[in-house]
């Protein structure tokens, strides 16, 4: 199974990688949407009328490494062994967390922040140089590659006054949202019951409690999805590190839109249809010739990792 990204690579491809997936709720018509403190859903009006925020760009983001992370196993799922990233472990060796999966990648302060500090004065070595110049975003890449090669497509933001002055940081180079247009709102509610003290007081958890909830329905629901691949040709990490980040950007995105969006209890989607807005007439990889042609990739790029099999050991003390 050949896998041609030609299209998408070099200087005569794009600048930008543009996906929409049109989504519907698994069943019924009903979803609910993301909510924040103090606003509920976001709701916000375009020409076409009224159009809601169902999952946030930092969300989406989470989501799409979350789907390279065996979280039964505690390792990159198989086709994305020897990639590199940094494992955290407790004294006795058993698995803390990991670069994939936390928030703020390789800036986690299980990595930076415990009593181990041999990656943190190898990353203040390494960046020594840019305390009296610019960043060099060739040289950054090169660094990060080294220990978390997804944080170039996630997006990270080195914020330690050791490491040249908090100035590090790469922009996301895949970011996602979805939204929602046509909506309408679905109220509807519940009570909590108390079988033993219905009228007992509710603050301490007693009693039977009403409660509202709002949902919407929607005449569409759309993914979108963009890879900024001039940001990718800018790290200079040279042909096969593009092909690799690419592919292992596409992937994300394919393993998210198979693997099911449930979002929510109450948000279950599934994948409806799927276009490439840009570059026109290429179509997305399937999941299988992605996780095919991925190990090969990795091995070529091998040397650019710290470590043979790609991971970066740091233990946490507080």
């Amino acid at each position: 199974m050949t896998l041609d990204l030609n299209a998408l690579l070099g200087s005569h491809a794009p600048s930008r990688f543009l996906v929409e997936a049109d989504l519907r709720p698994v069943q019924g018509a009903r979803f609910q949407p993301t909510g924040f403190p103090d606003l509920g859903a976001a709701l916000f009006e375009t020409a076409e009328g009224p159009c809601l925020l169902v999952e946030s760009a930092q969300s989406m983001a989470n989501r799409l490494e979350a789907v390279c992370w065996d979280r039964n196993a505690h390792e990159l799922v198989p086709a994305l062994k020897g990639l590199s990233y940094v494992r955290v472990t407790d004294d006795a060796g058993a698995f803390r967390t990991s670069s994939v999966i936390e928030a703020h990648r390789i800036n986690s302060p299980y990595i930076l922040e415990g009593r181990d500090s041999a990656l943190m004065k190898k990353l203040a070595e390494e960046v020594a140089s840019f305390e009296e110049r610019g960043v060099d975003r060739p040289t950054v890449a090169k660094i990060l590659a080294r220990y978390d090669l997804s944080a170039l497509i996630h997006g990270v933001f080195l914020a330690k006054k050791e490491l040249a002055g908090g100035r590090i940081r790469v922009e996301r180079a895949l970011s996602s949202f979805i939204e929602a247009r046509g909506v309408r709102m679905a109220a509807s509610g519940g009570v909590k019951n108390d079988h033993i003290n219905p009228s007992g007081q509710a603050k301490d958890g007693f009693g039977n409690v009403p409660f509202q909830r709002e949902e919407f329905t929607a005449e569409r629901i759309t993914a979108f999805f963009s890879l900024d691949l001039a940001q990718i040709r800018a790290y200079g990490l040279g042909a096969s590190a593009e092909r690799l980040l690419v592919g292992l950007a596409l992937f994300k995105v394919r393993a998210l839109l198979d693997g099911g969006l449930r979002l929510r209890t109450a948000c279950d989607l599934e994948l409806k249809d799927l276009r490439v807005t840009r570059p026109t007439g290429f179509e997305l990889p399937s999941l299988a010739a992605l996780a095919e042609a991925l190990p090969g990739l990795i091995r070529e790029n091998q040397p650019l990792f710290a470590s043979p099999d790609g991971i970066t050991s740091v233990v946490f003390k507080a």
